[in-house]
């Protein structure tokens, strides 16, 4: 498995915002997001074993791991990685593009999904595979990334249709003023989170603690 960093630090976005996680980053993605922050994860990372990876993250005190990248499902032993991590007794999240079916992994307990819906402003939104949003569990998130007025009214009609049975996190494009966002959503009634990436608010653009 290609690895791209491996750290300890606070969980900036979703239902564990503010919760101390290990992160997990692996090399490599099959999309190419407008507004992606990660591009140094395309290609940048070094070959680490499952046992390797436990073995490293077992110096940090805690049991909540985020698995991101890039686009983890892209590795081929990552199932091998959750299920070894599943028996450690850690709780996961995966982060996922929405591009790949998570069908494989949708049925694990203590493992929750993090989907992200890909919007038009991202240039990538024709790769979603939205039959993922069936997959989801009570427990998962899902995520759409908002830019503008267009990318809301995207993700609402998906929202309407697929009626997903998760807690939904509506987050704006890191550098764009939330209030327009919170006025729609608030405006609509919408079912839905506002999410802040508040790793960035307490440290800016670096790419860890």
């Amino acid at each position: 498995m290609k690895i791209n960093e491996i750290f300890y630090s606070i969980q900036g976005e979703g239902a564990w915002t503010g919760r101390p996680n290990i992160f997990i980053r692996t090399t490599g993605c099959n999309l190419r997001c407008s507004f992606c922050d990660t591009k140094y994860a395309y290609k940048k990372g070094k070959t680490m074993t499952v046992k390797e990876i436990t073995e490293k993250i077992g110096k940090y005190p805690c049991k909540y791991i985020c698995i991101t990248g890039g686009e983890p499902l892209l590795q081929n032993d990552i199932i091998d990685l959750i299920d070894k991590l599943l028996k450690k007794r850690y709780k996961i999240s995966i982060e996922t593009n929405g591009s790949i079916s998570i069908e494989k992994i949708s049925d694990k307990k203590s493992l929750m999904i993090s989907l992200d819906i890909k919007c038009p402003t991202s240039n990538m939104h024709e790769n979603n595979f939205l039959e993922n949003i069936n997959f989801l569990k009570k427990d998962d998130q899902l995520k759409f990334v908002i830019k503008n007025k267009d990318d809301y009214e995207y993700a609402k009609k998906i929202l309407e249709k697929y009626k997903p049975l998760c807690t939904v996190f509506l987050q704006p494009v890191w550098g764009k003023n939330p209030k327009n966002l919170t006025k729609w959503i608030i405006n609509d009634g919408l079912n839905v989170k506002l999410g802040l990436q508040i790793h960035k608010i307490i440290w800016g653009e670096k790419r860890k603690a």
